[in-house]
Formats: C-alpha cells, sequence, structure tokens
C-alpha cells in the first residue's frame, strides 16, 4: 500500500505518451495506467509501453505503473506486465474472480456495480478493487460519473480506487463522501482522448490534496472536541 493516513491515492489513466507520462508523475500521480484494450482510443501498442515504463521506473521508481486489461486470457496478462515493465494489472472487463486470481497477485477488478459475491473480488493489498461507471456496452472511460453512495460503502470496507467521471472540479467532493483508497482519472484531464491535458493534471492533484488536508483538519478537530 503506497498511501495511507488519510492521503489519497492519485491514478492518471490512459497515458499514451512518454510526455504525458512523465507530466503526471512529475505533478504528483502515485499510479500510471496503461489501457490495451483495443476498442478504446487510449490503448497503446506493448512496446511503447515498454518504453515509456522503463522512463518512469528510471526517473519516478515510486510511481506505480498499471496495465488495463479486459478480458485477456491470464498468460497474455502476465505477458504484458513482464514485457511492458508493469507492477499492477487492472482488469476492466468481465472477469470472474478465478480469472483475476489467475491473472496473479498484482491483478485488481474493476466492476461497474455491486455485486453480491463482491468479497470474492477482493484482492489483498491496494487496490483491493475499482469502482467505475455502469455504462451499457462500455468498459470503462466514458467520463460518467460512479455510483458514489455504492462507492462509499464499498470503501468502508476495501481499499478502492474510485473511477468514472472524475475531474478537478468534482473530485474533492468524491473524496468527501467516498473517502476512497485512491481516485483514477482518464477522461477528466485531457484535452481530446488518449491526450492529457498537464494543466488539468496537475489541478487535480492540487485538488486532491487540498480534500486530503481539509478531512485532516477536520479528524483534528474532531479528536480535539471528543478527547476535550
Amino acid at each position: 500500500n503506497r498511501r495511507g493516513g488519510g492521503v489519497t491515492a492519485i491514478k492518471i489513466c490512459g497515458v499514451t505518451s512518454l510526455a504525458d507520462g512523465l507530466a503526471a508523475a512529475e505533478a504528483g500521480a502515485d499510479l500510471i495506467g496503461f489501457n490495451f484494450y483495443l476498442a478504446s482510443p487510449r490503448c497503446i501498442a506493448l512496446e511503447r509501453c515498454a518504453q515509456i515504463s522503463a522512463q518512469l521506473a528510471l526517473h519516478f521508481p515510486r510511481v506505480l505503473r498499471v496495465g488495463v486489461f479486459v478480458n485477456l486470457p491470464a498468460a497474455e496478462v502476465r505477458r504484458c506486465l513482464e514485457q511492458g515493465g508493469l507492477q499492477l494489472a487492472q482488469l476492466h472487463g468481465d472477469e470472474s474472480p478465478a480469472d483475476r486470481a489467475a491473472c496473479g497477485p498484482q491483478a485488481y477488478k474493476a466492476l461497474r456495480s455491486v455485486c453480491k459475491n463482491i468479497e470474492a473480488y477482493v484482492r489483498p493489498g491496494a487496490p483491493a478493487l475499482l469502482l467505475d461507471a455502469c455504462v451499457a456496452g462500455a468498459y470503462g472511460g466514458t467520463g460518467q460519473r460512479a455510483d458514489w453512495s455504492a462507492a462509499a460503502e464499498l470503501a468502508r470496507r476495501a481499499p478502492l480506487l474510485l473511477a468514472g467521471g472524475l475531474t478537478p472540479a468534482n473530485v474533492a467532493a468524491a473524496i468527501r463522501q467516498v473517502r476512497p483508497w485512491g481516485v483514477d482519472v482518464a477522461s477528466g484531464v485531457e484535452s481530446r482522448p488518449g491526450i492529457k491535458d498537464h494543466q488539468q493534471i496537475r489541478a487535480l492533484v492540487a485538488a486532491v490534496r487540498a480534500a486530503d488536508a481539509a478531512l485532516a483538519q477536520e479528524r483534528e478537530r474532531n479528536a480535539n472536541h471528543f478527547g476535550a
């Protein structure tokens, strides 16, 4: 777990260029995601991902590098992790708990709704799960907002990465309501699909850190009040 103590992890997803990856890391991102879903406008070739990943590992070794996969066989996921220099696998399709387990301990499941057997999907460690918006026929990247009420319930049970329509304008409200382990943003910091807006990335990071600071102050006030 790279985060804790009320500090929200930040994942910038759908990076397709070295410039965008470096900008995200420099701004303070904790995780950077590379999308391998062929139907996505943010899809990246494995060779290009490996090149960017190597530079990130060299200059920003603290930043976790994440591959995003949709319904790929476990052997292919593991191959991409190894050849792409990636540390985590985000399974964003219709994968079962058994599929997640087959991908190894680096894999965590992205859900688009809260299912009955949610505990079967939980990965030990953080992030344990991701919750995204539920949009028919789409596997993420829609810019639509997730169900924050359902997300808040999940966040109380496991280290949750919250995705779905987050932007610099609404991320503080999301953190306040959901209290997630981390936030995952793709379209919310883009000038167009697959091209990041570096100013928006910096604005998002600033908004997250301001929200963390406000919650820390609130906890301190409450502690002082009840300890008086």
